[in-house]
């Protein structure tokens, strides 16, 4: 019934001049271990205190011990892939001259998965071993944040089914066909959340990739597909040590003590020690943990912040195999790791650039004049059209306009008025309920967002837009990019003008959402 105070102290002994010199400031900086271990540390016991106390709710009927056990069990699994230690039975084979992929191999996977092989028929007939590929690359200009978040909310871009469906596969009995060209595989994906952190740094959650099969014959899949995924680190506001995008194939009965083979992206900032800014940073974090606020700074204070930024990719993928075709899952794993390699590279050119400058695209970041510019005419044309104040209180500055507008608790966004409309802004409300981020909301078409209701209803109102400057949408549906239901109590569509009275764009206000 009372309290307690916890001091964490970290004293490491660290050799920074025998690793690479462009990792070497992960070992030379108090900031980067503060964030990678103690900060951590005290998260974690704030998720427990509160978890005992009865105040973190979970669905699915998960304890919510079980549930942290996942979380661990995904980290531990993909830190060995990555670590690749002799002592874990690991070993490396032979390259083939290129050395952008290296490929290790684990003969005694009992020491990685132990009890868990005997509750998988599949791992348990294993006669073989684990078989990783993995790689790491240098980003430039790219915060960590946005590239995972980017990664988990548009799988399609990298990921390839016909593996997927391999690795589901090979979890089963006598399942270790290498994949060659399989026709016909298509899937969606679904974010099934299960549980997040408290202040929600680390979600896990369920992916299930729906319609996938090995062959129209074979029966060793269910029409769905489900993979376990751990994600954190994807507030760049937050001060954290990296961001982490970690999934294993799991089948649909989702037993506790099921054999966990992870793989994955993590991505470490490379921060001096020298530098003003990481300090401050985790001891604002430190101090905020009684308040809540984890290490949240305002967009003012964000600096030159990723436009001068250089962090590490780390992906690996593991594969169980078979002895007999061992040499096959090693290329299959080679070729693949190379191919989402290739994919990181393009999403990566097209995101950093579109931070930099906002001339690239009619998206507007927050921050930049265009921003400012667009959230004036949002509101000056609701209170024109409509009478009304959109904010609820007149704002001296854009900046003010701007940041009220960013935080509304509503949906607003704008959607450009073409043959096929598509979203060019929204605040932070408004790419939560579309579950998306500022540089992929181009990708996203209105017909897509509204259902069929929708969709009429804003069709009708289209000469009322037009002529009167806004109508009234009922309560109704919508579906964000990850095909969830989206509810709303009612909506509002105005007509916004630039400084010369011409329509600029459509702007939605979506009240009381809620995901159904």
């Amino acid at each position: 019934g009372g309290g307690c105070i916890v001091q964490i102290v970290d004293h490491m002994d660290l050799e920074p001049w025998s690793v690479p010199e462009v990792i070497r400031p992960l070992y030379e900086s108090s900031a980067v271990l503060a964030q990678k271990m103690t900060i951590t540390a005290l998260r974690h016991l704030r998720q427990v205190a509160q978890e005992v106390s009865g105040e973190v709710v979970l669905g699915w009927g998960r304890q919510p011990a079980a549930l942290r056990a996942f979380s661990q069990r995904l980290c531990r699994g993909f830190n060995e892939a990555v670590n690749g230690f002799v002592d874990d039975g690991w070993s490396v084979l032979g390259s083939d001259g290129v050395e952008d992929v290296i490929i290790a191999i684990n003969s005694s996977p009992r020491k990685l998965l132990g009890s868990q092989l005997a509750s998988s028929d599949g791992l348990s007939a294993l006669n073989g071993g684990i078989l990783c590929a993995k790689a790491s690359m240098l980003l430039q200009n790219l915060p960590p944040a946005l590239l995972v978040r980017f990664l988990r909310e548009h799988r399609s871009e990298w990921a390839d089914c016909n593996i997927d469906a391999y690795s589901s596969a090979t979890t089963k009995a006598n399942a270790y066909n290498v994949p060659g060209s399989l026709e016909g595989i298509t899937g969606s994906q679904v974010i099934l959340p299960l549980a997040h952190t408290v202040e929600h740094e680390e979600f896990l959650e369920v992916i299930k990739l729906e319609g996938y099969g090995l062959t129209h014959e074979e029966a060793l899949l269910s029409k769905d597909m489900f993979l376990l995924q751990l994600c954190s680190g994807i507030d760049e506001h937050a001060a954290g040590f990296c961001a982490q995008l970690v999934f294993a194939p799991i089948d649909a009965s989702f037993a506790d003590d099921a054999p966990l083979l992870p793989s994955g992206f993590r991505v470490i900032p490379l921060e001096s020690g020298s530098d003003a800014s990481p300090p401050n940073r985790t001891l604002d974090l430190a101090s905020a943990l009684e308040v809540g606020s984890a290490g949240t700074r305002t967009s003012g204070d964000c600096g030159d912040g990723p436009y001068n930024m250089r962090s590490v990719l780390t992906i690996a993928f593991q594969f169980t195999y078979q002895n007999h075709v061992r040499d096959n899952v090693a290329a299959m794993a080679l070729q693949y790791v190379r191919h989402v390699i290739a994919s990181v590279q393009r999403v990566a050119i097209t995101l950093a650039p579109s931070l930099q400058s906002s001339h690239l695209g009619p998206m507007p970041l927050p921050g930049t004049p265009e921003a400012l510019t667009l959230a004036r005419w949002i509101c000056q044309s609701y209170r024109m059209h409509l009478g009304l104040e959109l904010l609820g209180a007149n704002s001296e500055t854009n900046e003010s306009v701007l940041k009220l507008l960013w935080h509304h608790s509503d949906g607003i966004m704008c959607c450009s008025w073409k043959t096929m409309p598509v979203f060019t802004f929204a605040n932070q409300a408004g790419l939560d309920m579309l579950e998306t981020t500022l540089v992929a909301l181009q990708d996203i078409s209105l017909e897509k967002v509204l259902d069929e209701t929708g969709r009429k209803r804003l069709c009708s109102d289209f000469t009322q837009i037009m002529q009167q400057g806004y109508a009234y949408l009922p309560a109704g549906m919508c579906v964000s990019s990850m095909g969830r239901p989206v509810s709303y109590d009612r909506a509002i569509a105005w007509k916004v003008l630039n400084d010369e009275d011409s329509t600029h764009c459509i702007a939605f206000v979506f009240v009381n959402w809620s995901f159904v």
